[in-house]
């Protein structure tokens, strides 16, 4: 799992490449004491692909928990549209794989291409992945986006043109307002260090993922 800290690190050297991304200061650096805990992912330049060949995402990627009422979570998925529990299944089944290229067409490219991280992408976006990941293969990555994408999920904005669909439910929920059983859902990705970190920052920053009703995968991104 990414440590709270690894994603300011991120944030911050994202920032200072691209001017785009907030930062803020880490409390401990990645590979510390602190963050030993198996295959810890490294951070790395954001890597997103550039703004003029994608659909505007404005701040689709960030959480928003200051909304009147809470969405409901849902876990069951026969209420996601077709086309979402098809992307969805492949996505899993890549997971499931072990072989991070399988990933690589539902990524995309141009236009439909999969945000990866909150900036702009110079390069491959399956080898940023492996970059990412703690170990060389892109299993540690491959086995967060599995968490992800089993875990409950929210549908939001239902019938405007920025309809989509997120995983995990936690992207939209205020961190102090997650019940006991739903912190302990929260504990499958993350460790209590990190939960106690997002509760300071006021909402969930760890690794999200979307989907827009069509079937586009539309991002699976971490930090603030």
């Amino acid at each position: 799992m990414l440590a709270l800290a690894a994603l300011a690190a991120l944030a911050v050297e994202a920032r200072a490449l691209s001017g785009t991304l907030p930062g803020y200061d880490a409390g401990r650096q990645a590979g510390t004491e602190e963050e030993s805990r198996p295959g810890g992912i490294v951070p790395v330049p954001s890597l997103s692909s550039p703004a003029e060949e994608r659909e505007p995402l404005g701040d689709a990627t960030r959480p928003d928990v200051t909304a009147s009422e809470t969405p409901e979570v849902i876990y069951d998925e026969s209420r996601l549209p077709e086309p979402v529990q098809r992307m969805r299944r492949l996505i899993i089944e890549a997971c499931k794989s072990g072989d991070i290229e399988r990933l690589r067409p539902l990524i995309g490219a141009g236009d439909s291409r999969t945000q990866l991280l909150l900036g702009e992408l110079d390069g491959d976006p399956v080898d940023f992945l492996r970059q990412i990941s703690g170990d060389e293969e892109g299993h540690e990555i491959m086995a967060i986006l599995l968490e992800v994408m089993q875990s409950g999920f929210v549908h939001l904005n239902p019938g405007a043109e920025n309809e989509y669909y997120v995983w995990p439910y936690f992207f939209a929920i205020p961190i102090d307002d997650l019940t006991p059983p739903q912190r302990v859902e929260l504990f499958t990705l993350l460790t209590a260090s990190d939960y106690e970190e997002m509760k300071n920052f006021g909402a969930y920053i760890f690794y999200r993922s979307a989907i827009t009703p069509e079937g586009r995968w539309l991002f699976f991104v971490a930090g603030d």
